[in-house]
């Protein structure tokens, strides 16, 4: 009975997965809904969807991160991102993507946006560009719709701001 839960689990983390790829727009809520992560997940320092109402810009540096929930949020990522190094998928990998100028991985057949934008990946850009890939860099082949939850965002940041080696 587990062993089938734990299957079906599998099977509905994999669709979302897969549907978050699919270019069409996601559901704030439909990102890693599977698990509860508002115990987990610390409280943010200053209120961003306060500021955010009043007009002015979210911040990454406002979020208190969970590097924990960033790595159960990378499930978005997986299905076309690794984090090894040389290892490219649909999508480039992220193996120190932290620091990293955009468009220069090796092997890896960007788009011309991409590799012209001049984007430095700092964890401030990787956040903006995470909300919405194609607004971020006009002619990305990136199909990901983005993630609109500032706070999972962020935490997705630091999870790869943590694996740089």
């Amino acid at each position: 009975m587990k062993r089938n839960f734990l299957m079906g689990a599998a099977a509905l983390a994999a669709m979302a997965t897969l549907s978050a790829c699919g270019g069409k727009q996601a559901d704030d809520t439909a990102a890693p809904a599977a698990t509860d992560t508002a115990a987990a997940t610390p409280a943010v320092t200053e209120t961003p969807a306060a500021a955010a109402a009043d007009g002015a810009k979210v911040e990454y540096a406002s979020f208190t991160t969970d590097v924990a929930a960033g790595e159960k949020t990378f499930a978005l990522c997986r299905s076309c991102h690794v984090l090894d190094e040389g290892v490219n998928r649909v999508g480039p990998s992220l193996y120190n993507v932290v620091g990293r100028e955009a468009g220069s991985v090796a092997g890896y057949s960007y788009s011309d946006a991409n590799k012209s934008s001049g984007v430095t990946w700092t964890e401030e850009n990787l956040f903006e560009y995470l909300k919405d890939p194609k607004a971020y860099i006009p002619g990305t082949k990136m199909a990901f719709p983005g993630i609109k939850n500032d706070q999972d965002r962020a935490n997705l940041v630091a999870y790869l701001a943590s694996t740089k080696k």
